[in-house]
C-alpha cells in the first residue's frame, strides 16, 4: 500500500441552526491511499487519486480525493516494509538527482508547422506546437512566399527561446546550452539554421550566436513528434548524444529490432518468452540485455509489480546482465509498449521460447511488430 500525504483544498459545506448552508475552500493537509495517477508532462502536475485513511475536522475515513503534486509542493509518500524494491529505490535516486534534466532540444518542422520537444532522461515533453500559413509560391512571384516563411521562421525562433527559458546560455558562460536538433524534409531545417545565423550577426547576439552554434541540422520524414526515433537513430545525432540516456535507449532498441529481423533466436519479446530466456540463464553477462518498460513497475497489483522486480534483480545482480528502465513517455519506451512491454537481447541463441504461448495467453493483444 502507497499512503500519500499532502497540501490539499477542499470544499467544505457547513448548515447554521437555522437549516441554511454554506460552502467555502479550506487549506489542508490530507493523507490517501493511492488507487490511481495521472501524469501531465505538458503542466509538469501529477494528479494521485485515492481514499482519506487519516480524517480530520473536513473529511472523513474513507472518501475520495484526488492530491495535485508539482514543483516546490512538499508531499510525503510513505510505503510498506517491502515496498522500497530495487527498482523503486533507483527511480526515487534518479528522480532527485540535481544533475538530471533536458539532455537536447528538438525543433521538428516542415513549412507552416513546428513541434518543439523537451528530452530528457525519463520523458519526451512536447512544449509546444507551432502553425503559421505559408503563401504558396507562384509562378514568376515568390514574393508572399518568402514573406510567409520569415515569418514563420520568426514565430519558431521566438517560441524557442521563450520554451528555453532557465536553459539559455548566459553572458558568464555562452557554452551552457543542451544540443538542439533541428530536423525536417528537404532544406528547411538547414534554411532556418542560416536564418538564425544571419539574425545574430545582424543584432551582434551573443546568446543567439551561442544557441545557433549549438543546433544540429537532421534530415527527418515529418515535422510531427512521430519522426523523433528516426532524428535520434542519425550518425550525426548519436555521435552528438552518445552520452545521453535516452540515446543509448534509441540505440538499444534499434540493436534489438535489427537481431529481431535476422530472427537468428537472440531477439525475443513478450512476458512468457522473456522469462524463459532469463530463466535459461541467455540474458546475463557478455551482452545481455533486459528492455523493460517502467508502466509494468506502475501496476496496482503488488503481485505483478514484483514479479517485475524480481526479474530485473535477477538478470542485474545473478546474470550480470544490463537492465534498461524504458520510459513510456519516450518514443523507445512507447515502441516497447507495443511489443507487450518487455524485451530481450540475448547472449546465446535460444529456439522455441514462443511454445506453449496459447495455453499461457499472457499474450493477448500484442501484436506482431512492423520491423
Amino acid at each position: 500500500m502507497d499512503a500519500l500525504k499532502a497540501s490539499a483544498i477542499r470544499r467544505v459545506t457547513t448548515e447554521s441552526s437555522t437549516g441554511s448552508t454554506s460552502s467555502q475552500r479550506v487549506h489542508t493537509y490530507l493523507t490517501i491511499r493511492v488507487k490511481s495517477l495521472d501524469f501531465d508532462g505538458q503542466a509538469g502536475q501529477l494528479h494521485v487519486s485515492g481514499q482519506i485513511l487519516e480524517q480530520n475536522r473536513y473529511v472523513t475515513m474513507g472518501a475520495h480525493h484526488t492530491l495535485d503534486l508539482e514543483l516546490q509542493r512538499n508531499f510525503t509518500l510513505s510505503k510498506e516494509i517491502d515496498g522500497w524494491d530495487s527498482i523503486a529505490r533507483k527511480q526515487l535516486e534518479e528522480a532527485i538527482d540535481t544533475r538530471k534534466g533536458t539532455e537536447a532540444v528538438a525543433l521538428m518542422m516542415q513549412e507552416g508547422m513546428a513541434n518543439i520537444a523537451f528530452i530528457t532522461a525519463t520523458q519526451t515533453i512536447l512544449k509546444q506546437r507551432i502553425e503559421v500559413s505559408i503563401p504558396r509560391k507562384r509562378a514568376g512571384r515568390t514574393v508572399d512566399h518568402d514573406k510567409g516563411l520569415e515569418k514563420f521562421f520568426n514565430t519558431v525562433l521566438d517560441s524557442l527561446l521563450q520554451q528555453m527559458e532557465g536553459i539559455l546560455p548566459t553572458s558568464s558562460d555562452l557554452t551552457a546550452t543542451r544540443p538542439i536538433l533541428v530536423a525536417s524534409p528537404g532544406f528547411l531545417a538547414a534554411n532556418f539554421l542560416t536564418f538564425v545565423s544571419k539574425l545574430a550577426t545582424t543584432q551582434s547576439n551573443k546568446t543567439l550566436l551561442a544557441l545557433h552554434q549549438s543546433m544540429i541540422t537532421v534530415h527527418s520524414s515529418t515535422g510531427h513528434l512521430h519522426s523523433l526515433p528516426e532524428i535520434l537513430s542519425s550518425p550525426t545525432v548519436t555521435s552528438q548524444l552518445s552520452d545521453t540516456k535516452y540515446a543509448r535507449e534509441t540505440r538499444l532498441m534499434t540493436s534489438f529490432l535489427d537481431l529481431l529481423r535476422k530472427d537468428d533466436g537472440r531477439a525475443w519479446y513478450g512476458h512468457r518468452e522473456v522469462e524463459r530466456a532469463v530463466e535459461k540463464g541467455a540474458v546475463g553477462r557478455g551482452g545481455g540485455v533486459l528492455l523493460i518498460s517502467n508502466e509494468l513497475f506502475r501496476s496496482m497489483d503488488i503481485s505483478v509489480r514484483r514479479r517485475w522486480v524480481r526479474m530485473v534483480d535477477r538478470v542485474r545482480d545473478v546474470e550480470g546482465g544490463e537492465v534498461r528502465v524504458l520510459s513510456s513517455e519516450h518514443e523507445s519506451g512507447k515502441r516497447l509498449e507495443d511489443l507487450g512491454g518487455v524485451a530481450a537481447i540475448l547472449t546465446f541463441p535460444c529456439e522455441g521460447l514462443d511454445e506453449e504461448e496459447e495455453e499461457h495467453g499472457d499474450e493477448a493483444g500484442v501484436q506482431d511488430p512492423v520491423i
